[in-house]
């Protein structure tokens, strides 16, 4: 062979070569577009992209959620419509923006773990949410999650699913949602969790609770705070000891000169020129929760 000839060979093999690559590359790009395309976005971004959940992200977003709704999962989510929040009495939306810590509680309500498919929802009666209340799911006609009609179900998302409803579900005001709501119960709230008594204080009750505020907690040495937190033994006594049993509305608490706790030890209580529990003056009484009632303290009271 010549040496032209070789050449010319030579120069055929390497533009084949480089045809080759560039076929690779161009499929390997059409590849990652479709990829792209197919890949199904977080709920976060599925709600964006939807266009008719702008209040709902708007909501989650001011709730500090939308990183932990974005995240690994998976979460089946019952989300409202524009329309829906539109439902809501005047000024309880703006309400709730102005208090992140109820609306958490309503947005976590219309969360449940894990990845319920329509056809798993519609064997369901209920559901327990990430809030710890339950929904009541009624498959008798229309699918309903508490008074909420299901309008569209099963819209995929990377980290769960979707399912649409028509109206804002409320989680009932037991006594944890009506110290949430109340929005001067942080430090009571973040102890009764790390105490594990937030299940028990949803439950049936009745519950008399008097509730120290963030004031009065902020009365304690921060050593002291601190190290209860981690002691949960201590910790449960201390706030069992601020419940009684039984829903004592605050005409029957200044006729008692005492009350047994859930503790076990009984607090001392006097009505003369003000209601005093113990050494805690009662600042604000019959606060409602379905199952129970709240007086509000100004100190944590403490268990001999």
């Amino acid at each position: 062979m010549t040496t032209s000839a070789k050449k010319i060979r030579a120069l055929i093999g390497v533009g084949f070569l480089a045809a080759l690559a560039h076929s690779a590359s161009a499929q390997d790009c059409a590849a990652a577009r479709s990829a792209a395309q197919t890949d199904p976005k977080d709920i976060v971004q599925t709600a964006i992209a939807a266009g008719q959940f702008k209040t709902l992200v708007k909501a989650v977003e001011a709730a500090g959620l939308a990183e932990t709704l974005g995240g690994k999962g998976p979460f089946t989510v019952f989300a409202p419509t524009d329309e829906a929040f539109a439902k809501l009495p005047d000024g309880a939306l703006e309400g709730l923006l102005k208090n992140p810590e109820a609306l958490k509680s309503v947005l976590l309500y219309h969360v449940v773990p894990g990845k319920v498919m329509a056809a798993d929802v519609a064997k369901l009666k209920s559901a327990k949410t990430v809030l710890g209340q339950s929904v009541a799911i009624d498959v008798s006609g229309d699918v309903r999650v508490d008074n909420a009609k299901v309008v569209k179900t099963d819209v995929a998302a990377s980290n769960g699913v979707i399912h649409v409803i028509d109206t804002v579900i409320m989680p009932r005001s037991d006594v944890i949602e009506a110290a949430r709501a109340a929005g001067s119960f942080k430090t009571l709230l973040t102890a009764i969790d790390a105490a594990g008594l937030t299940d028990t204080l949803r439950g049936d009750g009745p519950f008399t609770v008097f509730a120290p505020t963030d004031d009065a907690f902020a009365k304690l040495p921060k050593d002291t705070l601190d190290a209860l937190l981690k002691d949960k033994a201590t910790l449960t006594s201390i706030l069992t000891y601020h419940v009684v049993p039984g829903k004592v509305m605050a005409t029957d608490v200044v006729k008692l000169t005492e009350a047994k706790t859930v503790q076990g030890q009984s607090v001392k209580i006097a009505a003369a020129g003000g209601v005093m529990v113990d050494n805690a003056k009662v600042v604000k009484t019959d606060v409602p929760a379905t199952n129970g009632v709240i007086h509000v303290i100004d100190t944590v009271i403490m268990p001999s």
